[in-house]
């Protein structure tokens, strides 16, 4: 038997990408830097250039998942042209397919994040939430959505969309109603939310 090459063009990305497949069909509880490296096609020893130890690869998979929530947020809003109602509900259905896609992902971004509280995890999760906070200054600029802390009206909207995916991962919820019931419920978010005139 031949002993795996050690270089790879570039073999962070790769790692990070063989980990959250991993991940995704086998759970967290799977993901070892010995099986990346033989997954990739790499010695063994390889890995540890980039991740001295299986939390440092966590770590480093979270950030990058918090980095990819932030790009499909941000792609959604863009995607769903002016109007801030179309707006809310592409960001949310984003949220809520990612969440479904990648549950044990998202479940490790957050464990890391609470874990990290000041450094590049959290920042990261900063980043891509702050996306959704972006939105909702706007919905209260333009008048489409009552003033006051724009952090308390996203952690309600947060525990909504939240609560929608884990009905879905849970299995309570069929997959093939998870866009129908997002909808609905950013509908009701909107209707309640809603700027009163004066």
């Amino acid at each position: 038997m031949t002993e795996r090459p050690y270089h790879h063009g570039n073999l962070r990305t790769a790692l990070l990408e063989q980990a959250e497949r991993t991940v995704r069909e086998r759970g967290v509880q799977e993901l070892s830097l010995r099986e990346l490296a033989r997954d990739v096609g790499v010695s063994h020893g390889a890995p540890r250039r980039h991740f001295p130890d299986r939390q440092a690869l966590l770590d480093a998979l979270a950030e990058a998942g918090f980095a990819r929530l932030g790009a499909e947020l941000r792609s959604a809003i863009d995607g769903a042209g002016e109007d801030f109602d179309a707006r809310m509900q592409a960001v949310a259905t984003a949220y809520v397919q990612f969440a479904t896609r990648d549950a044990a992902l998202l479940e490790l971004m957050f464990a890391g994040k609470h874990r990290d509280e000041s450094g590049t995890l959290h920042a990261a999760a900063e980043r891509a939430f702050g996306v959704m906070l972006e939105l909702i200054d706007q919905g209260q600029v333009e008048g489409a959505l009552e003033h006051g802390e724009p952090e308390r009206v996203g952690l309600v909207l947060f525990a909504t969309i939240q609560g929608i995916a884990a009905l879905v991962n849970g299995g309570m919820v069929e997959s093939e109603q998870r866009d129908g019931l997002v909808a609905d419920a950013i509908a009701h978010f909107l209707r309640g939310s809603h700027a009163v005139a004066r």
